[in-house]
This record gives C-alpha cells, sequence and structure tokens, in this order.
C-alpha cells in the first residue's frame, strides 16, 4: 500500500465504531472544494463538530478550488475525500475516461495530504453502476451521493444517501427529487417532515429534530459557494450551534464513521412495509398549497403505488 492504512481518521472510526451505534448521529459533507470551505472549516470547529470536505483537484465548471495549502490545512482537522481529479460528472465520460477521474483524483490528493483517502462523492449526484464498481476498484472505502431525506447511512457504503441540503430549496424540488431517486417507502417520513414547512430553514430545523426525537441520523450537505451567494452564514452559524446543543461529542462523526454504520443501525420506522394503496394514501395527504406542487403530488402517488 501507498499509504499506512490507520490513518487519523481510520484509528477515530475504529474508537468509536462502538459508542455509535445507537442514538443520534450528525454529519456534515461539503463538496466541490471551493476556498470558502475554509470558512465552514471554521464554523465547524467552533461548534465542535465533525465533517467530511469532498475536494476536486481542479474545477472544469469554472469555480475555484483551493489551493493546495488551503487543503492541507483542512486536512489536519478534517477528512478530506476525492470528488474526481476535474469535477467531472461520471455518466457522461467513457469507462476510461471516468476511471482516470476517479484513480488520479484519488492519487493527487493523497500525494498531498500524505495519507490514504477513503471517501469518494459523485459530482453533481450523477452516476451508474458502472461508476460504482469503479469507485470501489480504485480502492475507496466509500462513496457518498446526493439522495436526500434519509434518517440513515444506507445498505450500501457507495451510495451512501443524505437527509438534506443546506440551500434555499422550494418543496417541488423536494417532490422531484423523492420522484427520481427512489427508495420511496425509506425516504417517506422525510418527505412528509419536508413539505410540511414553506420556509427553508424551518424545514431543516424539523428535519433534524425528526432525526432527534427518533434517535436516528441526520447528514446535512452544501457547498460553501452557495452560502456566499445567498448569505446564509450566519444562519448556518446558529443551526450548528442549534446541533452542538443536542449531539454528543462522541455522535458528531465524518462520512466514513458514517458509513462504517451502513446496515448495522435499526431502520428508521417509515422503512417498514407498508401497502401500496396505504402508501399513496399518505402521500396524498401531505400538506401543500401550491396546485401545481400538488398536481405533482397526486402523480407522483400513483407512480409510487405502482412501482411498490
Amino acid at each position: 500500500m501507498r499509504y499506512i492504512v490507520a490513518s487519523r481518521v481510520r484509528r477515530q472510526e475504529n474508537r468509536i465504531r462502538g459508542e455509535m451505534t445507537m442514538g443520534l448521529l450528525f454529519s456534515c459533507s461539503i463538496d466541490d472544494g471551493h476556498p470558502s470551505d475554509l470558512k465552514m472549516a471554521e464554523l465547524l470547529s467552533k461548534h465542535g463538530l465533525n465533517g467530511t470536505f469532498f475536494v476536486p483537484i481542479n474545477n472544469s465548471e469554472g469555480p475555484d478550488v483551493m489551493s493546495r495549502a488551503q487543503i492541507r490545512d483542512i486536512g489536519r482537522r478534517f477528512e478530506i475525500g476525492s470528488h474526481t481529479h476535474d469535477h467531472r460528472r461520471l455518466m457522461q465520460m467513457e469507462s476510461r475516461d471516468a476511471h482516470y477521474q476517479i484513480i488520479e483524483g484519488k492519487k493527487r490528493l493523497e500525494d498531498l495530504l500524505g495519507h490514504e483517502v477513503e471517501g469518494f462523492c459523485y459530482p453533481g449526484g450523477k452516476y451508474g453502476q458502472r461508476d460504482v464498481a469503479l469507485v470501489k476498484a480504485c480502492g475507496f472505502s466509500y462513496a457518498r451521493t446526493v439522495t436526500n431525506l434519509c434518517f440513515d447511512s444506507g445498505s450500501n457504503p457507495f451510495e451512501m444517501p443524505t437527509t438534506v441540503q443546506f440551500y434555499p430549496h422550494r418543496r417541488a424540488v423536494y417532490l422531484r427529487n423523492y420522484a427520481s431517486a427512489g427508495h420511496w417507502l425509506k425516504r417517506r417520513a422525510g418527505l412528509g417532515v419536508a413539505l410540511r414547512h414553506g420556509y427553508w430553514l424551518k424545514r431543516i430545523y424539523a428535519m433534524f429534530e425528526h432525526a432527534r426525537r427518533h434517535e436516528t441520523t441526520f447528514h446535512l450537505w452544501a457547498h460553501s459557494r452557495d452560502l456566499d451567494l445567498h448569505d446564509a452564514w450566519h444562519e448556518l452559524d446558529r443551526f450548528f450551534g442549534h446541533v452542538a446543543a443536542h449531539v454528543a461529542p462522541a455522535s458528531r462523526v465524518t462520512n466514513a464513521q458514517l458509513a462504517a454504520q451502513s446496515g448495522m443501525r435499526p431502520p428508521h420506522p417509515s422503512t417498514v412495509a407498508l401497502p401500496a394503496t396505504m402508501v399513496k394514501a399518505q402521500l396524498m395527504t401531505m400538506p401543500l398549497e401550491w396546485s401545481a406542487d400538488r398536481a405533482m403530488l397526486f402523480q407522483l402517488a400513483e407512480q409510487v403505488a405502482t412501482h411498490l
């Protein structure tokens, strides 16, 4: 191996693995390696929270990426994962080029940090089973997706879901994502909480409260550049303070530590199988104010009932 397997991250993972099989877990992941990730790291440190930064070497879409020194600085305090070499969407590439993006991003980060890089995040959340196989073959331990509305770490560490993005999405976005990403039974409770609140910050607090009440997992993800564009740093600071007040230090985990729990924690109550007609009825009672969203919800309910 090019690096010692017992890296700092893995030592932490082994130390707390037995402590976090029950109770509320919090993890935060930040994508794209923008220079504003330094501000994100300071906020996480301020509140004693853990997190993972998924960093490409370059960003072919245009935004700046942190310098080598900045990446090393964050890597001394937090887990760094790979986001391909050039932030390229894998499904748009031939297998040979996709393999290059995955393996070269990993190698370059490992050379920079001086230790193994375990985690990967699919750029744009777009991937296929070919890409999952490539990520495994390149030596990663897990991969994170952008599938949302989940309160666990999933059953497959190479398709780890999230709970919610720190972003002012409209409720219709959650409906579209729910329909396209599948896993409808396990995500039903998250959709219900998301649709109950029109204001995006209330929605995020409510989803955290749901995870706290049921002692499950809350996985927040974000782009630091979005917080710049929406001037949302103060709101994130307050939310991190709220999280720190309710999550035990041992349960504030990296994505690597969270991925190690895949399939180990008890299922959320919403994953219990229900008759298709009951699921459809529950979807149709979810609160919506806009007629366009209600029409979308009706179509979604029909789609879910057909495929269950």
